[in-house]
């Protein structure tokens, strides 16, 4: 059975992996079997160190993704340096907080940019070799809870994550039948930098917890293993799908 989730041999891109959710899929995904290229702005030593220590292969892609040409010839490079990629993470993200009176162009392009616009585009750059080759890869989107709810003062994330939803599926319907696996991971409330405001907050804390069924916040690892079942042949019949890892959230 532990077959199914054997990634060796497997090489997986994944952006934004120098901390939080996007580090523990890189070394997830590390830890069972893939060599990992781990892409963003800032230094990946940390997470390069953890796959180290976990005895698995890392490499340093440094890219920025709010630029969408740098980010496509980050990927060509890595691909052409260490191989075919068969594995695509579509982690990296930001956020701008306004209301929506209030909310500038500039804040919605520079979200749009990095969270939707540069993940259509790798995901393009990614396909045209497998499907060319007749080969077989996976693509993994990082949604989230504002992908199925509305949110307040976030307008361009919740538009850019709700358009991930929309493009995970569309993406799988194009390329289901042709090898490629399109779905997405909606994380819940999970404890990392991103959310140490939060978490500091008693009374927000409080009212967060009251409303997962799990009674807590969850792990990055938590993320780290649905990325490795939706990477691993126990997930070859799932296209499409966007898996909530929010421990019972939306089911409240």
């Amino acid at each position: 059975m532990s077959g199914l989730f054997d990634l060796s041999g497997r090489r997986a891109f994944v952006t934004g992996a120098n901390t939080g959710i996007g580090q523990a899929i890189a070394l997830s995904l590390g830890e069972a079997g893939a060599q990992v290229i781990c892409a963003g702005r800032s230094s990946m030593a940390g997470t390069l160190a953890k796959l180290k220590e976990a005895g698995a292969t890392g490499f340093e892609c440094l890219t920025d993704f709010a630029d969408k040409d740098a980010a496509i010839k980050a990927f060509e490079r890595a691909a052409e340096t260490h191989g075919p990629i068969d594995i695509l993470v579509n982690n990296a993200g930001i956020i701008r907080r306004a209301d929506a009176l209030d909310f500038t162009e500039a804040d919605w392009d520079d979200v749009m940019d990095v969270n939707l616009k540069s993940v259509f585009f790798l995901c393009q750059t990614f396909a045209r070799p497998i499907l060319n080759s007749k080969a077989e890869g996976t693509i993994i989107n990082i949604a989230s809870m504002l992908s199925f709810q509305g949110g307040i003062r976030v307008a361009s994330y919740t538009a850019s994550k709700s358009g991930i939803a929309g493009l995970t599926k569309l993406l799988a319907c194009e390329w289901a039948g042709k090898g490629i696996n399109v779905n997405a991971i909606a994380p819940g409330y999970i404890s990392t930098n991103n959310t140490e405001a939060l978490r500091a907050d008693q009374q927000r804390n409080d009212d967060i917890l009251k409303r997962i069924p799990a009674g807590r916040w969850g792990e990055a690892s938590d993320i780290g293993g649905a990325a490795v079942f939706l990477s691993s042949k126990a997930a070859r019949y799932v296209h499409g799908a966007v898996i909530p890892v929010d421990g019972g959230w939306l089911a409240r």
